[in-house]
């Protein structure tokens, strides 16, 4: 190995640019040090493919001078891996299966932005046979060990992606996600898994497990790191991507099941660690509330016990008529399942998910998030060798749900249970608010402060970088809202139908009286540019739709109107205004400082009476 340099004990991605950026000598010793680490790594099975060390070095080589030519590239010397299922141009692609193997002439296009953006690829990772099951126990090429108990699964569909990143072998990796495969390996490994909304991500390139609802998914020792490797997957980061240290993140409201509908499958060790994880989000000021989990349960039902089987027969039909033989039984099973569902089935599924989705999707009404277990319970791979069917099925409680909604979620470290396994939960968030939940990830990470993945590692030292707006998306508008239309008050649906997704909680600059308009159905505030009498004020950042916005707009009641309004930070939005006419009808309450402070105060005078 070379001498001379520092020692590399983190491969997360703030370590590595902090290290390129005092000497970009540092990426050739990066990258012998990872290729070490990965022929010394204690579980061959891990890897399907691995890139001989003169094609490292040569990626190196080539990074190397598009940096010195003066391209920007944002995952500089950044070692990854790619789950066996994605397509990576001359390289073998297997799914698990050696006899379906076939060398690709393009990148998938999720991967090739990677790669566009510096990062260095060096191999396929293991993975449940073509992405069917969340146990990691279905591969010809070996069944890989959890980095903290070898007795224990790793996790599947994406085990071998989960445990690089775990094993400190590569700083992230790319997954799949149809059923959890993106979720319970990040849970067996102490690593995040961001499982984005189905479509985020291009599946281009990707042997499918269930066509309409694959996802890819992003392995990463840190949130802020699955983040930006989302943003240059996603083609959305061109340059440097910093990520937000989002200390907004305090006025969160979040969901978890019943009592009675939560399950563990008697680990009490993981019931424990859910509550205390739940516990500890109260503390940090986190607002909880309890929903009924049973529509969740009917939709994950409807994955793997109804005709959506069908959709992975109809990706693999020929080869598993040719090659059955060549398959593992349990995944041959499963697929073959598939030809007893007949087309009536698949439209009364449809039919009944379309009813369950308007029911699932109103805890968002009520809360930013929903959060669950990760997974119920991490089993030994002898208990998964004598029933990988029913095992599969119990990993997937908390996740077989969430790509038929069309949700985003992300896995994140909790903790550690007494018998030295970690624990995890996820954080699931509407469609679209991928972003929203990496971020909130980065808060919670932050704040239960583990060691990165089994390296042992530090959480790395948080630079904020500059406040900067984050982008408003092409083909939206942003809107401030402060008052009927928050979480919780009763214009907050009819926001929601607008297609309105949260941005952040913050404020105004301190220059705006707050009226309060009490003759309106609902009562209602507006905002008064007044640098002299004015305030900070609460609100609520949205981004709309055009024909959204279209529609808030024309729903607005006089005297209010819509204008700009500037925010705390600089950032100039769209918001609740009044005229200065009206204020005479209306009551000031800008020393409350918010509707929520106001309406509670209101309350409080109410019952003092």
């Amino acid at each position: 190995m070379a001498t001379g340099w520092p020692s590399v004990a983190s491969l997360d991605l703030t370590a590595l640019s902090q290290l390129y950026q005092s000497d970009a000598g540092f990426l050739r010793a990066v990258i012998e040090i990872v290729w070490e680490r990965i022929t010394a790594y204690r579980d061959p099975a891990v890897w399907i493919y691995r890139l001989p060390q003169e094609a490292l070095t040569a990626q190196v080589e080539t990074v190397v001078q598009r940096r010195a030519a003066g391209e920007k590239l944002p995952l500089y010397g950044i070692p990854f891996a790619v789950k066996d299922a994605i397509d990576v141009a001359g390289y073998p692609t297997t799914a698990g299966c050696p006899a379906f193997s076939y060398v690709p002439a393009r990148t998938a296009p999720a991967v090739q932005n990677l790669l566009d953006a510096g990062a260095i690829f060096v191999g396929k990772t293991n993975m449940d046979q073509f992405g069917t099951g969340l146990a990691g126990d279905r591969s010809p090429y070996g069944v890989c060990q959890n980095v903290f108990n070898p007795a224990y699964i790793s996790g599947g569909s994406s085990s071998g992606s989960a445990v690089a990143v775990a094993g400190g072998l590569v700083s992230f990796a790319l997954g799949t996600d149809t059923a959890g495969s993106g979720r319970v390996p990040a849970g067996c490994s102490n690593v995040v898994g961001l499982k984005p909304t189905p479509g985020r991500l291009s599946t281009e390139g990707v042997v499918p497990a269930c066509k309409s609802l694959d996802c890819l998914s992003i392995f990463a020792l840190a949130a802020d790191d699955a983040q930006q490797v989302f943003q240059v997957a996603n083609g959305e980061c061109g340059s440097a991507c910093p990520p937000s240290s989002n200390e907004n993140a305090s006025a969160i409201s979040f969901a978890i099941p019943r009592d009675e509908d939560l399950e563990f499958h008697g680990d009490g060790e993981a019931a424990d660690s859910f509550r205390k994880a739940v516990g500890r989000m109260e503390h940090l000021g986190w607002r909880r509330t309890t929903i009924d989990f049973q529509p969740f349960r009917e939709v994950a039902g409807l994955l793997y016990e109804g005709p959506w089987l069908a959709e992975r027969l109809a990706g693999l039909g020929a080869f598993v008529r040719d090659h059955a033989a060549d398959m593992h039984p349990v995944t041959r099973e499963i697929i073959q399942g598939g030809a007893s569902y007949s087309a009536v089935d698949f439209f009364r599924a449809s039919y009944c998910l379309n009813d369950l989705r308007t029911i699932c999707l109103k805890v968002f009404d009520q809360a930013d998030l929903l959060v669950v277990p990760t997974m119920p319970t991490c089993p030994t791979r002898a208990e998964v060798a004598k029933d990988s069917r029913a095992w599969s099925r119990r990993l997937g409680y908390y996740t077989n749900f969430v790509n038929l909604l069309g949700l985003a979620a992300i896995a994140v470290p909790a903790g550690f249970k007494p018998n030295g396994l970690p624990h995890g939960i996820t954080l699931i968030g509407p469609p679209g608010s991928d972003e929203k939940i990496c971020e909130l990830g980065m808060f919670w990470q932050r704040r239960v402060n583990l060691p990165l993945g089994a390296t042992g590692q530090p959480m790395p030292s948080f630079v904020k970088s500059p406040s900067l707006p984050r982008a408003v998306p092409s083909g939206q508008v942003r809107v401030a809202v402060a008052g009927a239309h928050l979480r919780g008050q009763p214009l907050h649906l009819a926001l929601r139908q607008t297609g309105a997704r949260f941005v952040r909680a913050c404020k105004t600059a301190p220059k705006y009286r707050f009226l309060a308009f009490m003759d309106l159905d609902p009562p209602r505030p507006g905002l008064l540019s007044d640098h002299d009498r004015g305030a900070a004020i609460q609100v609520e950042l949205y981004d709309l739709p055009l024909a959204g916005f279209g529609a808030l707009v024309a729903s607005v009641a006089h005297p209010l109107s819509i204008g700009t309004i500037e925010l705390e930070d600089g950032e100039t939005v769209k918001g609740f205004l009044c005229e200065s006419w009206a204020a005479k009808r209306a009551s000031d309450i800008t020393n409350y400082g918010g509707w929520v402070a106001f309406q509670n105060q209101r309350v409080t005078l109410k019952g003092q009476r």
